[in-house]
């Protein structure tokens, strides 16, 4: 079977209903394909589950027209929201993080790895009521995005929507917060002691964030 065969098979846009100016589904589906940003092979993503597709944004996210289109794209999504700051997780999330803050005029922090677990530093502060807006890159269970939502909600920030530009959690994915994307898949994934025989054959990497 070739790459552009499994791409078929594994990967379905799923219909949005949400407003998107100026650029398709399917548009930002091939600016990825394009780009070489979606990879086929054995990966094992952040959430611990195992797929035949990885989006690799950060290929995609060197080329800095790519990064205003899809910048620009989730800025429109998320302006009724009003936040007043935009943080990201480290890695994946910086830059489209910022560029989505940079679109919108806010001030951007983020959050890093410290001892495993992701924290404010570098002086970054989060004012009681301060509305805040998390951007990520791609989001399979959440994992990231729920522990930067611990950080907001500990320092007693507004917390006032989450946006991402791939949403890959088959649709299931529930933040508690109104939740946006550019891109809406389902893509087939496998628990670790689950995998078809085809793809346990194949060595797995973990190209993600750490």
């Amino acid at each position: 079977m070739t790459s552009s065969e499994l791409n078929q098979v594994s990967i379905e846009i799923i219909p949005s209903t949400q407003y998107l100016r100026g650029v398709t589904q399917d548009e930002i589906l091939n600016t990825f394909r394009n780009a070489g940003a979606l990879l086929d092979g054995h990966f094992v993503l952040r959430s611990g589950l195992h797929s035949r597709q990885f989006f690799q944004c950060a290929i995609a996210l060197q080329q800095m027209p790519i990064v205003e289109k899809l910048g620009a794209a989730l800025a429109d999504k998320t302006r009724h929201l009003s936040p007043t700051t935009v943080i990201s997780p480290a890695m994946g999330g910086l830059v489209i993080g910022q560029e989505v803050a940079r679109q919108l005029g806010l001030r951007f922090i983020f959050a890093e790895k410290e001892e495993g677990k992701l924290v404010l530093r570098r002086g970054f502060q989060i004012a009681p009521g301060e509305k805040i807006l998390i951007v990520e890159d791609v989001v399979t269970k959440g994992g990231r995005v729920n522990e930067v939502i611990e950080i907001v909600r500990e320092r007693k920030g507004e917390l006032v929507g989450v946006a991402m530009v791939v949403d890959r959690s088959n649709g299931a994915v529930d933040l508690g917060v109104p939740t946006l994307s550019l891109l809406a898949m389902r893509v087939e994934t496998y628990s670790p002691d689950n995998l078809p025989l085809d793809l346990a054959a194949i060595p797995a990497t973990k190209p993600g964030s750490k």
